[in-house]
Parts: C-alpha cells; sequence; structure tokens
C-alpha cells in the first residue's frame, strides 16, 4: 500500500507551477463544461429536432472546430500562445449567453459553428503554451495533468449539468458562460508576462531538427498518424454524441442520470491519468501505449453488444475512460515530438484539427447510422474501426523516428 501511495505522488512530483497553473485554469473552464454534453438531449427534447437535425447541428459543432484548429495554430505561430487563449476564453462568454435564444435548426446550426470556430482556437494555443511552461522531462505528465482538470471539470459540469437541466436549459448555457469568464480573469492574472521554458526546448527540438523543419502537411508519417488519430476520435466522441441518447433512448435515463454517468467517466480519468500514464512512459513506448489505448476503445463499445443492464455502462465507461487515459496524451507528445519550435503551433493545430473533424462526423455519421440500423449497429461498426485503426497506428508509428 504504501509502495502505490509512493507512486501515486511521485506522478504528480516535479511539474512547473505555471503547468498547475493551466490545469487549474482548464478545471474551472471545465467545470462549467455542461451544454456540448446535453446538447443533443436539449434539441430532441426542448426543441423538439428530429434525430438527423439534432446530428446535423452537432457536426456544425465540428465544422467550427476545424476552423477553429485551423485559425487558432496559425495565429498561435503568428501572435503567441496567450493572446490567443485569453481572446478565445473571453469570446466564447457572449456565445453561450446567445445560445439559449436560438431556437431553430438552422440559427442553432449557424450559433454552434460560431461557438466551436472561437473556443476551439484555444486547443493549439494551450498545447504549445503546455510545452512552453512544462519542464522538458515532464511534458507528456504536464499534458496529462492538464487533462486531468479537463475530466475533474468534466465530472463536475455534466453532474451539475443534469440537474440544472431539470429546472431549466438556460442555466447550462449560462454557466458556461460564468465559468469561461473566470477561467479567462484567471488566466490573465497570471500568465500576463511570464515566462517559460523555451531556451531549453528548443534545445531538445534540436535533435529532431532535420525531420521536423519542413511543414507538417509535407510530414507523410505524420499526417497518416493524424488520420488515425482522427479515426480513434470519430469512435471515442461517440461518448458525446449517440451516447446520451443511447441511455436516453434505449435505457430510459433521465437527465440527472445521465449527467452522474458521465461525471463518473470524468472521475475515473482524473484519479487514475496522472498515474497510468507515469507508469505506462517509463515501462512502454508510444506505440505500444496507443495502440492498447485503441484497442482498449473498441472493447468498451464490444460490451454494449454483448450484455445488458445499468452496471454494464459504466464498466463500458470504465474501460473507455482506459482507453482515453492511454491513448490522448501520448498523442499530443508524439505530435510535439515532430515538431520544431517554429513549426509547433502547425503541428499542434493539426493535433487538434484530428479531433474537430471527428467532432464532424462522430454525430453527423453516429446518428445516421442509429436511427436507420439501430445503436447495436453503430457499435459493431466502431468496434471494427477502431480495430482497424490500432493496426494502422502499429505499422505507421514503426515508421516514425519517436525519443521513446
Amino acid at each position: 500500500m504504501k509502495e502505490f501511495i509512493r507512486l501515486y505522488l511521485d506522478a504528480y512530483r516535479g511539474l512547473s507551477t505555471p503547468a498547475w497553473m493551466l490545469a487549474l485554469v482548464m478545471l474551472i473552464n471545465r467545470s462549467g463544461a455542461m451544454v456540448i454534453p446535453f446538447l443533443g438531449v436539449y434539441m430532441i427534447n426542448h426543441l423538439h429536432f428530429s434525430l438527423e437535425d439534432t446530428g446535423m447541428v452537432l457536426s456544425c459543432f465540428g465544422l467550427g472546430a476545424v476552423s477553429g484548429n485551423f485559425l487558432g495554430g496559425w495565429l498561435t505561430d503568428k501572435a503567441g500562445h496567450f493572446k490567443v487563449q485569453l481572446i478565445s476564453l473571453i469570446l466564447t462568454v457572449p456565445m453561450f449567453i446567445l445560445l439559449p435564444e436560438l431556437d431553430t435548426v438552422v440559427k442553432l446550426a449557424i450559433g454552434v459553428f460560431a461557438l466551436s470556430l472561437v473556443s476551439e482556437t484555444f486547443r493549439p494555443a494551450n498545447s504549445v503554451s503546455i510545452a512552453y511552461y512544462s519542464k522538458p522531462d515532464n511534458v507528456i505528465r504536464s499534458f496529462s495533468l492538464n487533462r486531468m482538470a479537463l475530466n475533474l471539470g468534466f465530472s463536475i459540469g455534466p453532474a451539475l449539468g443534469g440537474f440544472l437541466a431539470a429546472i431549466s436549459y438556460a442555466f447550462l448555457f449560462y454557466g458556461n458562460a460564468v465559468a469561461a469568464l473566470l477561467s479567462a480573469t484567471l488566466f490573465f492574472i497570471y500568465f500576463r508576462n511570464r515566462k517559460g521554458n523555451e531556451k531549453k526546448k528548443s534545445e531538445v527540438a534540436e535533435e529532431n531538427e532535420d525531420q521536423v523543419s519542413i511543414s507538417p502537411y509535407k510530414d507523410v508519417p505524420f499526417m497518416l498518424f493524424s488520420v488515425l488519430s482522427c479515426i480513434f476520435a470519430i469512435c471515442f466522441l461517440q461518448l458525446l454524441s449517440t451516447l446520451p441518447l443511447y441511455y436516453r433512448n434505449v435505457y430510459k435515463m433521465t437527465e440527472a442520470e445521465i449527467g452522474v454517468i458521465l461525471a463518473f467517466s470524468g472521475l475515473v480519468v482524473f484519479s487514475l491519468e496522472m498515474l497510468v500514464v507515469h507508469i505506462a512512459e517509463k515501462r512502454f513506448t508510444s506505440r505500444t501505449v496507443i495502440v492498447a489505448g485503441t484497442v482498449m476503445c473498441a472493447v468498451s463499445f464490444l460490451i454494449l453488444n454483448l450484455a445488458k443492464g445499468i452496471p454494464v455502462l459504466y464498466l463500458s465507461m470504465f474501460v473507455i475512460c482506459l482507453a482515453e487515459i492511454l491513448a490522448m496524451p501520448f498523442m499530443a507528445t508524439v505530435t510535439l515530438q515532430r515538431s520544431s519550435i517554429k513549426k509547433r503551433g502547425a503541428y499542434m493545430g493539426i493535433n487538434a484539427l484530428s479531433f474537430s473533424v471527428a467532432h464532424i462526423f462522430s454525430p453527423l455519421v453516429g446518428t445516421k447510422v442509429a436511427a436507420a440500423f439501430g445503436f447495436e449497429t453503430l457499435w459493431w461498426g466502431t468496434v471494427a474501426a477502431l480495430t482497424i485503426a490500432s493496426v494502422g497506428f502499429y505499422f505507421v508509428m514503426k515508421q516514425m523516428k519517436l525519443s521513446a
């Protein structure tokens, strides 16, 4: 037991203070993340949209995310990660306040696109900021710390959101606005004029300069890696689109009950990510960890078709959380290892872009397949896609020169 506690505490040691503050900003911001997990349920139950219209609106979030990540990567290299993050956080406040006033498919689609465009410019800038402020030998754990904060916030937000939705859906949007404002305020106060470790990181980047001085779009192994990351994300992001609809339509769960199971996912990742990543980065290669995470994601959806019942839903959620813990921090690290200081924003933009594209296709394909063939067929297809992706990761990453 003492050894376990020591190992757990070691996972947090050595992280820089700015890395902790970035995580705190993320925690505050994501604690207000009530809208997106419930957006599909909101459109069907409150606005009475069809399943296909709901999928179309959710796909507009993905379109905005794609545009936002292109813009965010470009702006980060031009204007710097601090300005991009601050402006993104501030501008999302009025966006969330406006959304509950939009009650038609077209209006809400435009509003969701605009919100996503603004909010997703934050992602590549934030990734660059984590790399800039973390110590060179703690980059993976710094990314994990940030994701841990994201998931703790994600456990708080949906749980609170589920209860607020039972009173009024408008509270979901206003709660998101307040959280964005608070996180923007903290970010500005702490990070203005703060210096990081860029000089040290540039020295590390020099080791790979011969392979990363080109544009990410000309880095063929990396682009193939990004395509596979996108496939993984399309499957994983059923968590935010079709899975809540599955809980509602098949298991007849209430908004509060859906909020609890989503909160459970956040608590699992919050509790285990730093420990699992700390162990994995010392004992396994990035390729092994990412392949294992992709396989576990497939298993999580397979479980839904092999057994029924509420405990099965929680088991499936637990497995998909383990998949997330294993795959996502190392995907970001692989991207960082391929990039130079000058191209870091562009590379991290592509990394974020692979998930943004998934925000388009995940709800669009998921809702169409579920409406036409049922959720069981959707889960079988998801398992097949993830199995193919795991094989692809194995061979593509074999061609990539990585330091771990």
